[in-house]
């Protein structure tokens, strides 16, 4: 009988070497960084509104600009306990309140923005 060869074993195959990290370019150099400047803000926002005569009675008669308009309203909110206890994002009007949001007795705080919106000339 004839001899049988042994079949030649593959050699494992090598592990590949990890690769080196190329080497850093030299950073750009950046112009030094300048002060962040003071943010601005919008004018239009800051324009002094004019309220009607039934928003005034909650915030008072003389013009304001739409941010203490907002705020002249959440102090009156609070003052009265108006903001509901259990969603706390609802607006339960009053009396003067429900003049500015057109009857409704409760009041999303977004859509009390709108709303107001409507009393501000």
């Amino acid at each position: 009988m004839a001899a049988k060869k042994k079949a030649a074993k593959k050699a494992a195959p090598k592990k590949a070497a990890p690769k080196k990290a190329a080497p850093k370019k030299a950073a750009a150099k950046k112009a030094p960084a300048k002060k962040a400047a003071k943010r601005k803000p919008n004018p239009a926002f800051m324009k002094p509104m004019t309220p009607s005569a039934a928003l005034a009675a909650v915030i008072g008669p003389k013009p304001q600009p739409r941010s203490a308009v907002a705020k002249g309203l959440w102090d009156y909110i609070k003052k009265h306990k108006l903001q509901d206890a259990k969603n706390r994002r609802n607006i339960n009007a009053d009396a003067a309140l429900q003049a500015v949001f057109g009857g409704k007795k409760t009041v999303s705080m977004f859509e009390m923005t709108k709303l107001v919106s409507k009393h501000l000339s």
